[in-house]
């Protein structure tokens, strides 16, 4: 049986994250691997509920060690349910969005990185994905992709402040720079094919 293996997709509002990621399931499958798609916060019953709570509501309905907690427990419950289950079973599992999300998007929040580590080792083991694609996009364009695809019905990370969102991507910048062999940037400015098939060149190395 062809080996599991469990790749994210990251980066901030507007780089195309889950139209990526159906695109590079397709790929693969036409590639005859068996991949899923799958998303965070969610991805199994009970990180569906969580997210019914994390991602509604006013930006202030929780404060940013609540969400860090939230966010661990919904992680905890998709991989033991579902990330895991699958690889385990040789499929190839793609998700929008991990613990680097947390990471950032916490971490904006002053939530130290270290904290976050500790409840994704208990909550989830420490799993980290085979490879991490960080979509990247100049300075600007990813929010006004992101204004054109909400407008008003951003969602309660969306709608924050761009000094924020600046932050966020510092904070994953910081993150490709320290694990160079797990996360590697991909540009993803031009057409829908050709982002696709930068992601493909870039786990090139783990295909069969």
């Amino acid at each position: 049986m062809t080996a599991g293996r469990f790749l994210t997709l990251e980066g901030g509002e507007g780089v195309g994250k889950s139209t990526q990621a159906r695109a590079l399931v397709a790929a693969l499958e036409g590639r005859g691997i068996h991949a899923v798609l799958t998303r965070e916060p969610g991805g199994s019953e009970g990180a569906e509920a969580i997210r019914a709570l994390l991602m509604q509501g006013d930006v202030r309905r929780w404060s940013a060690h609540a969400e860090a907690l939230l966010f661990a427990a919904a992680r905890a419950d998709h991989v033991e349910r579902t990330i895991r289950p699958l690889v385990d079973a040789g499929s190839w599992v793609i998700c929008d969005r991990f613990v680097d999300s947390t990471r950032a998007y916490q971490g904006a929040q002053g939530i130290d990185d270290a904290a976050i580590l500790a409840l994704h080792a208990f909550g989830s083991r420490g799993v980290l994905p085979d490879r991490t694609l960080l979509l990247t996009l100049p300075g600007g364009e990813g929010d006004a992709r992101a204004w054109a695809r909400d407008g008003d019905a951003a969602d309660r990370f969306a709608a924050r402040g761009r000094e924020f969102h600046r932050s966020v991507a510092r904070t994953f910048d910081r993150i490709a720079t320290a694990e160079p062999d797990r996360v590697r940037r991909v540009d993803a400015s031009g057409e829908l094919t050709v982002v696709t098939a930068r992601l493909i060149g870039a786990i090139a190395d783990l295909l069969p």
